[in-house]
């Protein structure tokens, strides 16, 4: 009968544990310095060795020859507690037993001293799932165990285990395993079966494993089946995966905004069985690396999943900004979060894929940062399309038909005549040190004045929003230049560090003294901006006289 690799292959003892040497080697030195607990908690994800480690532990505490803290895996203690024909090591699963009936029973029961080995080992796996009486049943027994009695739990959601029963355990955590290790392990395996599995494939097998040996050799496993000789494009042909070339192919429509490019290849990809699911799996990866490239250029490598080329990483972080990969990474995970609820898998990606080649369709705040930093970008580097104007009709020109005969004067009605409005002199507008002392609102010809001295030294997002009454307004006061925003946007925009120095800088320069910038969001007060000198009376003067001789008593 044909066994699983994962179960063929599943380690003896604890030199037989790949990635977790930090818990190999304590185990070991505290079987052989005799220093053992009587509860172990084994914390990790999936297939990153807890159960292996539990029972290479529990026959390590039975051997009768153990070999430097590991079983012999010969004596009888051992081969009968690999085989389950001694009674007295009992591994339970927490899900089928979780009640607190069962968990009485194995309380009772524990007391009893072992009949054919040292110690009685209880393996409770995914300890998590017992209910809350149970947890409160085992409590009094881990607490104080008799001398023979040992229990190892094991759980990949520690969070979800009560404290009282941590603080009665030695607890280890098991980390993922590195891509690797995972790559060497694959290969010995394949060499040992008889299976020639290509590097390419070895390492692919190891990122989709994501840290689990288990998921590796179970991918492995499955892949077997259609050839002894498995390259890269076999192991993606057997799992319905893309592949890195479709994923770049696909990413360099959504880069270039062509959404009907986009939707072909997806087509094809549906066409040849891809699933759906697992494609945004892969261009989740890919931006993924390209945030941390673009974010940690020199230091995260590690970071990196390493199925892409360096070339391929770097072309794309110099066409994409972080805002916009920080947005193309909110949709594909929304999308891939909604896409296991959804009734029309296929249909759900392309909208998402839609979503990514136009950005314009969506108001979200990450859409809008993302649209204006592409906007800066172009305005910077003077790339921005422009569309052809509209021509105008120009007014036809009347022939000399259209236009009445010089006899017939009578139909040509003269235009009214109105008497001109008399011309009143703008009032001079506030010096800058009478603003700083009014604590008032910046006249709009003041304020565009200010605004323009910014010209070219803000960003143009920045100077466009400063220019807008509707969006910023500002006061000066003793100590600061306030400026009142619409949103949290515009506040945003405004309160980058570079846009903050700029403004202080020339806030100096108009007041004459050092001032900071306070953003708020909201609206002032509005008080008056001028004040109403105190006599008119030679302008109401000067004024009557344009209208006739006013008599003043």
């Amino acid at each position: 009968m044909y066994q699983a690799l994962y179960r063929k292959w599943r380690p003896r003892c604890f030199d037989d544990v790949v990635g977790q040497v930090h818990i190999t080697e304590t185990l070991k030195r505290q079987i052989e310095t005799d220093r053992l607990s009587h509860a172990y908690l084994f914390t990790g994800t999936r297939g990153t060795g807890k159960t292996s480690c539990a029972k290479i532990l529990a026959r390590a505490v039975n051997c009768e020859r153990p070999v430097g803290g590991n079983p012999c895996n010969q004596c009888d203690s051992c081969l009968g507690i690999e085989s389950g024909a001694i009674l007295d090591v009992l591994e339970l699963d927490a899900a089928s037993n979780n009640g607190v009936d069962q968990v009485r029973a194995l309380r009772d029961e524990a007391v009893y001293t072992p009949a054919a080995v040292k110690k009685r080992v209880y393996i409770i796996d995914e300890v998590h799932m017992l209910s809350t009486p149970a947890f409160n049943a085992l409590l009094k027994i881990l607490e104080e165990p008799p001398s023979h009695l040992m229990f190892i739990l094991a759980t990949t959601e520690l969070h979800k285990v009560p404290a009282t029963i941590k603080s009665r355990c030695q607890q280890f955590s098991f980390k993922r395993i590195q891509p690797t290790e995972i790559v060497k392990q694959l290969q010995f395996i394949a060499q040992k079966e008889g299976i020639i599995l290509s590097d390419e494939g070895a390492i692919l097998l190891a990122r989709l494993a994501e840290g689990g040996l288990r998921d590796a050799l179970s991918l492995l496993d499955q892949c077997i089946g259609s050839s002894l000789e498995l390259k890269e494009s076999d192991i993606l042909q057997v799992l319905g995966l893309s592949g890195h070339l479709e994923i770049v192919n696909l990413m360099n429509f959504i880069v270039q905004g062509d959404s009907a490019g986009a939707l072909q290849r997806i087509g094809a990809l549906y066409q040849d069985g891809k699933d759906m699911g697992a494609l945004l799996g892969e261009l989740t990866t890919l931006v993924r690396d390209l945030l941390v490239r673009k974010a940690a250029p020199s230091g995260g490598d590690s970071l990196l999943t390493g199925g892409y080329e360096d070339a391929v990483l770097r072309t794309f972080s110099e066409l994409l900004s972080s805002a916009e990969l920080v947005q193309m990474l909110s949709v594909l995970q929304s999308a891939t979060a909604e896409l296991y609820h959804s009734s029309n898998r296929r249909t759900d990606v392309e909208l998402c894929i839609i979503r990514l080649c136009e950005k314009h369709l969506s108001a979200a705040p990450e859409n809008l940062v993302a649209r204006i930093s592409r906007l800066e970008k172009q305005l910077s580097e003077n790339t921005i399309p422009c569309k052809p104007q509209k021509q105008v009709a120009l007014p036809v020109q009347k022939s000399s038909e259209e236009i009445p005969p010089w006899d017939d004067v009578s139909s040509i009605k003269p235009k009214p005549t109105f008497p001109a409005k008399p011309e009143i002199p703008p009032e001079p507008l506030i010096p800058a040190k009478e603003i700083v002392a009014s604590n008032q609102a910046i006249p709009t010809e003041d304020w565009k004045c200010f605004v323009s001295a910014l010209r070219g030294k803000l960003p143009p997002s920045a100077y466009t929003f400063l220019g807008k009454t509707e969006f910023v307004s500002g006061i000066f006061d003793e100590q600061a230049l306030r400026l009142y925003v619409d949103s949290d946007m515009t506040k945003t925009i405004l309160g980058r560090p570079d846009v903050l120095h700029v403004l202080e800088q020339e806030a100096k320069t108009y007041t004459g003294r050092p001032l900071h910038v306070n953003l708020q969001v909201g609206k002032p007060e509005m008080k008056a901006i001028r004040s109403e000198p105190e006599d008119k009376l030679n302008d109401l003067l000067k004024l009557g006289k344009q209208f006739g001789n006013i008599t003043i008593k």
